[in-house]
């Protein structure tokens, strides 16, 4: 817990309890079905859900809004962003059905009233979001008509590595305009080297 209340200081004793057991939901449902790399889970808490908090770094969801997490695979950034913010409403999409039941089995277990987890592609979800949050799941100009029309305020994508030219490209061939994006560096907040090269791509509507 220490690195998660370096952060982020005031989290309640309930979310710091929810934080321990998503950690141990993980570790019992990967061995399951595998989800997240072997050899990545002993760094579960700074790759996956200290990276999905680096969002709450740059936009706060207000209580009462709507987030679609896209290609949330076993729950990433959706259900730590859930713990985070309980007020706002969760869904969280993928098309694969074992992924699903990853997310929706750690979802029950840490009694997320504000999460739900659906079998779908993205394009095929009824009705508009306040907010679009990904993890990298493929290039923005790919990405981008996804969710095109389904969000009112924002597009929160996590994505490594130099992103100019792949942010040049989606403005360009997405008709975007360049003012509509944001990129934060994630190091700008968590000091663990693994973030370096880590940002926060904010498409505003």
């Amino acid at each position: 817990m220490e690195a998660l209340t370096k952060y982020f200081p005031h989290l309640s004793e309930r979310q710091q309890a929810q934080f321990l057991t998503m950690e141990e939901l993980y570790r019992e449902w990967n061995a399951r079905i595998n989800v997240i790399s072997r050899k990545d889970m002993d760094n579960l808490l700074t790759h996956h859900i200290l990276h999905s908090l680096a969002i709450a770094k740059v936009v706060s969801f207000p209580a009462g809004s709507t987030v679609l997490d896209v290609g949330t695979g076993g729950g990433f950034p959706g259900i730590p962003l859930a713990v985070l913010f309980p007020e706002a409403r969760f869904t969280l999409c993928d098309s694969i059905g074992k992924k699903v039941k990853v997310a929706q089995a750690v979802t029950d277990g840490l009694e997320l009233s504000n999460v739900r987890c659906v079998q779908a592609r993205a394009e095929s979800l009824p009705g508009c979001f306040d907010y679009v949050v990904s993890r990298a799941v493929t290039d923005l100009s790919t990405f981008y008509p996804w969710v095109k029309g389904k969000y009112s305020k924002a597009i929160c994508y996590l994505k490594g590595g130099d992103l100019d030219a792949e942010i040049a490209d989606c403005i360009r061939r997405c008709r975007l305009d360049p003012g509509k994006f944001y990129v934060a560096p994630i190091s700008n907040w968590f000091d663990d080297p693994w973030f370096e090269e880590k940002k926060i791509v904010i498409i505003s509507q």
